[in-house]
């Protein structure tokens, strides 16, 4: 019988916490970004078979039925209730403050479109800020994509080809 995903993301995590190893140590390891590491724990990325024996490296006591389970495509999803975690609605609530702005400057330096969330890159780091404290800095590095101009010609000859 198929384990749920549930069980299987309390699998990882009890391997990553066994190994006393955090995200940001396995991602130096492995060559991936922390949150990445993170994804893949949370089955919410997918394990590239080259990347495979990196992450065995990292984590040896991960077992050879989870590797094989990261590898597959995940369900990617989210449960709804997150957004109640403190850090998480503050994130939330960071991109909604901030969004409209960022969306100004993405279209006034890149034009009508979007940054995308799959050719997408994601890092937390944490630095000193001037004051000496702690900060905590979240990167978004997402492939730009431009919204396309529809016309018909483009439908006429897609039309055309399968009539």
């Amino acid at each position: 019988m198929e384990e749920n995903k549930k069980t299987i993301i309390n699998r990882l995590v009890a391997v990553k916490s066994k190994s006393g190893k955090s995200c940001s140590q396995i991602a130096e390891q492995t060559g991936l970004t922390n949150v990445y590491v993170a994804q893949l724990l949370r089955r919410q990325a997918q394990l590239n078979p080259d990347t495979a024996p990196k992450l065995r490296a990292a984590l040896p006591e991960l077992p050879e039925d989870l590797l094989q389970e990261m590898m597959r495509p995940p369900m990617r999803s989210y449960d709804p209730n997150l957004i109640q975690e403190p850090c998480v609605y503050r994130l939330n609530e960071a991109v909604m403050h901030f969004g409209e702005s960022i969306k100004e400057i993405i279209n006034e330096e890149f034009g009508d479109g979007i940054m995308s969330a799959i050719d997408f890159y994601c890092s937390v780091d944490k630095v000193k800020g001037v004051d000496g404290k702690d900060r905590v800095v979240v990167t978004f590095d997402g492939k730009y994509l431009p919204y396309t101009e529809q016309r018909t010609t483009r439908i006429s000859l897609f039309r055309a080809a399968f009539n």
